[in-house]
């Protein structure tokens, strides 16, 4: 047996930078062109930053079953906030998000119309049926300019939702996922390495995509651990505002890092869900209270949850994500305008230019 095997996710996370990762210096990234092909590490272990699941771990929550909410917690279900509602219409100077569920939300950035880890079936491989419905339906989209995906985890990475998308959409993924995706006649697909940078074209200027760092990991069948890398985007509109979507993650240093290098991020958007039981989850899941702590570190003014209220995926009970990040702001003396806590299926528009307040919708 090996030490990696034995080895679990008990242990802390370090606080000190992986000394394998890519350097994040100074200053934005040179901008790297689009649909490149590029060879790659035959894995990315050497960016974890907690040892994944060992054969401890694994048997004891098998001895435990504790990866599902009670039977009286999951009464809570129809209290969970759905309320879609007509998709804003920005301007291309304006900043516009709506969550369809889970990682999945429409953004306008930039005049650009971008998903992120678009999930529109209701159930996946390996998890319970969503609790919520998609918060937008597929017909009802604007056309999109480009799909930003953060790993390659069933609930992130989601064949049958690609599929409904034309196979030249620009697909933006981690290093290591562009041969899957060219695999199934995508045209236009550019995978990258942590600190680097595409651009798009917008109406208003580019638009700059930037794959950041994140706490997590990636497998997606019994060959392929860490094959693939993991993380989060940057996305710069033209007149320089910014929003961080971190995917999947963790809390731990890439926080402070990433918004060290991109200051002035308007809004984030990060996972509040799928934390309990702790001692396994904490180092590639926030819980709601970390995930208030990222934001102060990101340095953002405002922040948007998710992963939570879609797909039941851990043992906390379906509200307590939301009752807890919402104490968690208000103990932080954080702006309550500046908490995003969205139901599925609502949107808010950030209008005009930089130093605008963020607004509702």
């Amino acid at each position: 047996m090996t030490e990696q095997t034995e080895r679990s996710l008990t242990e802390p996370l370090p606080s000190a930078a992986d000394p394998h990762a890519p350097a994040a210096e100074p200053g934005p990234a040179p901008v790297r062109p689009t649909r490149e092909v590029r060879t790659w590490p035959r894995d990315f272990t050497d960016r974890l930053t907690a040892p994944l699941p060992g054969v401890r771990a694994l048997a004891r929550i098998a001895r435990e079953g504790k990866l599902r909410p009670s039977a009286q917690a999951l009464l809570d279900i129809p209290d969970l906030p759905f309320e879609p509602g007509p998709m804003p219409r920005p301007g291309p100077r304006d900043i516009a998000v709506t969550w369809a569920g889970h990682a999945s939300w429409v953004l306008r950035v930039g005049g650009l119309t971008v998903l992120t880890d678009p999930v529109w079936s209701r159930k996946i491989l390996g998890t319970p049926p969503r609790v919520t419905p998609v918060g937008v339906r597929w017909q009802d989209l604007p056309p999109i300019d480009a799909v930003v995906i953060s790993h390659n985890h069933y609930d992130h990475l989601d064949a049958p939702t690609l599929k409904r998308l034309p196979p030249h959409t620009p697909l933006l993924m981690p290093a290591g996922l562009a041969r899957w995706a060219r695999r199934r006649r995508f045209t236009h697909v550019t995978d990258l390495d942590w600190w680097e940078a595409v651009e798009l074209p917008g109406p208003a200027g580019p638009v700059r995509f930037d794959f950041v760092p994140a706490h997590h990991w990636s497998k997606r069948t019994l060959t392929d651990t860490c094959r693939s890398l993991w993380g989060g985007w940057v996305l710069t509109a033209p007149d320089g505002r910014r929003v961080y979507f971190a995917g999947d993650t963790g809390y731990g240093h890439w926080f402070e890092e990433i918004g060290g290098r991109y200051p002035g991020i308007d809004l984030a958007l990060l996972p509040i869900g799928a934390y309990d039981p702790r001692w396994m989850l904490r180092p590639v899941h926030t819980d709601p209270e970390e995930a208030v702590r990222a934001c102060q570190d990101l340095g953002a003014r405002a922040m948007a949850p998710m992963h939570w209220s879609t797909f039941l995926l851990s043992a906390e009970a379906p509200l307590e994500p939301l009752h807890r990040v919402r104490a968690a702001w208000e103990t932080a003396g954080r702006p309550r305008a500046d908490l995003w806590d969205l139901a599925v299926g609502a949107s808010r528009v950030l209008e005009g230019g930089p130093g605008e307040k963020l607004g509702g919708g």
